[in-house]
């Protein structure tokens, strides 16, 4: 693949595969991609073939590791296999392991921070961690700065992705998918709807209510609840008056566990039947559960995430990852992708290149949002690390974490 391309997708090949594709359902479209990858439809997406090699130019054994959420990747109609991964694997010839272990961004930083002191390979390839962890990654000097010349569909990358705050030029990440956090409930047993963070705390609800252990998200859709918004500079007081209502709500019963990624488990096995939600879990539960849940961005606003994509330091396999990070890059495979997830794409071209599988997913704001619907979420602002050691320490001695 050439490295002036940027969001025309040109591969022939997979346009044909595509138009044969209409009329057919996005997961019988995916697991149709992945059996015609093995001879060649989707091969040309990757960039580059043939061996593997390190960083240095020597070679490295194993398979490239990927540490990643739950639901956060195309899979095939069994759900035991990825169908863009395994067309990757097809034509890099790079065998990955891939391990949805991220519950939640501090529970896993936990797991790895004492080898990701010393140095150590922790045992990920790859990872994909929410921004302000990737800052404090960045800052650690805990992951490999990329290079780019590997990667020449980053050049894909939205603009307003490309100059963040944390990692400016992006050296030493890439954006994997962003997204929402607002508000879920079970259909069946609340057939009205929500359409406050109040209506959770409703005495209805009481033992059957989730929140997010992510801490920006919990709390931030409760400062937007209390008429203050978590991008602006919000005082202490403002900060313990959120913490403050998830803290009651946990002492009385009404909020029944503050979850990870597990919470659509809970909401599956109707024991939540309200929650703080990420947007693309929802309309990928609804997949299985015959449209049964609902999502919402809660009428004081919501909140607008990314998670990121980077190389642990001591990681033996950065080449690969870099020519992964190229391939998902591809704005057919990205389209794939979020065909799948329905969460925010970040590459140029992914919507002209799902047009022509599913225009009216195509028009899906959840997954290429209007300003309309940007007006309607808030990025939390980013903290110092002083201020991150101790709202976070603080959130997640009160979440009991």
């Amino acid at each position: 693949m050439s490295s002036d391309r940027r969001a025309l997708p040109g591969d022939p090949r997979v346009r044909e595969l595509v138009r044969q594709a209409q009329g057919i359902s996005r997961r019988r479209f995916l697991s149709g991609v992945a059996g015609a990858a093995g001879t060649g439809a989707l091969l040309a997406a990757c960039g580059t073939a043939g061996p593997t090699q390190a960083g240095d130019g020597g070679a490295v054994r194993g398979p490239l590791r990927w540490a990643n959420w739950t639901l956060y990747l195309d899979q095939d109609e069994e759900g035991t296999g990825f169908p863009t991964l395994a067309a990757f694997e097809e034509s890099s010839g790079i065998p990955v392991e891939y391990f949805e272990d991220i519950e939640d961004n501090d529970s896993f930083y936990g797991k790895v921070s004492r080898q990701l002191e010393n140095g150590q390979d922790i045992g990920y390839d790859v990872v994909t961690l929410t921004d302000w962890m990737a800052a404090r990654w960045i800052r650690q000097e805990y992951v490999a700065q990329l290079d780019r010349a590997r990667i020449p569909n980053a050049a894909n990358i939205l603009p307003n992705l490309e100059a963040v705050d944390f990692d400016d030029g992006r050296h030493y990440s890439l954006t994997w998918q962003s997204g929402f956090a607002g508000i879920a409930w079970d259909t069946h047993a609340i057939p009205g709807g929500l359409r406050s963070v109040s209506d959770l705390w409703d005495p209805q609800y009481k033992g059957r209510v989730e929140v997010l252990s992510e801490m920006r998200d919990t709390i931030g859709l409760i400062m937007l609840q209390n008429g203050m918004d978590p991008a602006a500079g919000w005082s202490t007081d403002d900060w313990f008056d959120a913490l403050d209502v998830v803290q009651r709500n946990l002492a009385d019963g009404q909020i029944r566990q503050v979850r990870g990624n597990s919470y659509t488990n809970d909401l599956e096995t109707g024991d939540a039947v309200a929650c703080f939600a990420w947007s693309g879990d929802i309309t990928t539960l609804n997949y299985e559960n015959d449209g049964r849940f609902a999502f919402a961005i809660p009428d004081a606003g919501g909140m607008l995430w990314s998670d990121n994509l980077m190389v642990p330091k001591a990681s033996p396999r950065r080449a690969q990852a870099e020519e992964l990070f190229n391939y998902y890059y591809d704005p057919e495979v990205a389209a794939q992708v979020a065909a799948w997830v329905n969460y925010v794409t970040p590459v140029q071209g992914a919507q002209e290149a799902m047009a022509r599988t599913d225009p009216e997913l195509a028009d899906d704001p959840m997954i290429f949002p209007t300003e309309e619907l940007l007006s309607q979420v808030h990025v939390f602002r980013t903290l110092t690390p002083a201020e991150e050691e101790r709202y976070n320490g603080q959130f997640l001695e009160a979440i009991g974490a």
